[in-house]
């Protein structure tokens, strides 16, 4: 046998790699697999369609129930719940078990509920305590019930409004560009009199190229999260006109954040940028053009798609 039992643990599976440790009062069903150097402590129960990656660390407490799937690196932390059943009764149980899906790297916090079904993205962090009602995006970090991001993980929030930083390249022409590849923060010109206010931009001046096509967004509520994806082709010119909202760009090898509050300023978002926006406010609306008119196929969905399409750029820059 490669891996330890503790003499007061029970584990019924062989299924379990080497150098893996179960500690006293943990319970490990015939039909689980648990991979290598992983941590499975004290009063730990583990069903038996349950897969565990590499290096994962259980913490006290924890019940692991069929379909659930954990890669490698994950952390769970003591008395995190997670469940299987959208309506369960006593005795009865439903045809198919959603699956719950913990991408590598991601943390759960102590005492954090997870319902059925629920996806958490590579290395997002659930805060201790958090109800997760939602999937959870990469390098996401929620917390709260319901759980709503309120950050994400070894991001930059180096331009709070959207002000210069350490980070931040002021060019002649007074835009600034930041660490995320291609990306530049425009100050629109504004005017002032006793009538009100007024900002402008150009098209083929301020705005980089001649926009197909322009959409808003409005009426989002705070929990919701919106774009989450990246354009093969297609670039963005964002202005938020009314209200605040957060917005989080990732190049594959940089993350950045910041709050656009202000309608005269505008963010150009080039192609191959992974971008979110979150925690809007009640009154936002998001203004943005587009270099190209919808095309599904220009979509990059999926986060780990997006990081291998985006290998070469990454590189370069480093």
């Amino acid at each position: 046998m490669t891996f330890f039992v503790h003499p007061q643990g029970i584990c019924e599976s062989q299924n379990v790699g080497e150098g893996t440790r179960i500690w006293a009062f943990a319970h490990v069903l015939l039909g689980a697999r648990i991979g290598k150097d992983c941590n499975i402590c004290d009063g730990v129960f583990v069903e038996n369609d349950v897969i565990l990656g590499d290096r994962v660390t259980v913490k006290c407490g924890v019940q692991l129930w069929d379909g659930l799937r954990v890669e490698d690196d994950v952390f769970i932390g003591p008395n995190a719940c997670f469940s299987n059943d959208r309506f369960p009764r006593s005795k009865l149980h439903g045809k198919e078990i959603p699956l719950t899906k913990l991408d590598k790297g991601a943390s759960i916090g102590a005492n954090s509920t997870l319902l059925p079904g629920i996806h958490v993205g590579r290395y997002a962090m659930i805060g201790a305590g958090s109800v997760v009602t939602r999937d959870v995006p990469a390098f996401a970090i929620v917390t709260g019930n319901p759980a709503r991001i309120t950050g994400y993980v070894d991001s930059r929030r180096t331009w709070e409004e959207v002000q210069p930083s350490e980070s931040t390249q002021i060019l002649e022409t007074g835009l600034k560009t930041l660490s995320v590849g291609g990306v530049t923060v425009h100050d629109l010109a504004s005017f002032e009199d006793l009538r009100g206010r007024l900002s402008v931009g150009h098209f083929l001046g301020e705005v980089p190229f001649e926009a197909k096509r322009f959409f808003l967004v409005y009426d989002v509520p705070s929990k919701f999260v919106r774009g989450e994806h990246a354009h093969h082709r297609c670039q963005q010119f964002l202005v938020c006109v009314s209200g605040s909202l957060r917005l989080m760009l990732d190049d594959g090898a940089v993350r950045e954040e910041a709050l656009l509050n202000r309608p005269n300023v505008g963010v150009h978002v080039p192609p191959m940028i992974w971008m979110s926006q979150y925690n809007y406010s009640p009154d936002a609306v998001l203004l943005v053009f587009a270099s190209e008119e919808y095309d599904p196929a220009d979509y990059i969905r999926d986060y780990d798609e997006f990081l291998k399409a985006a290998q070469p750029q990454s590189k370069s820059r480093v």
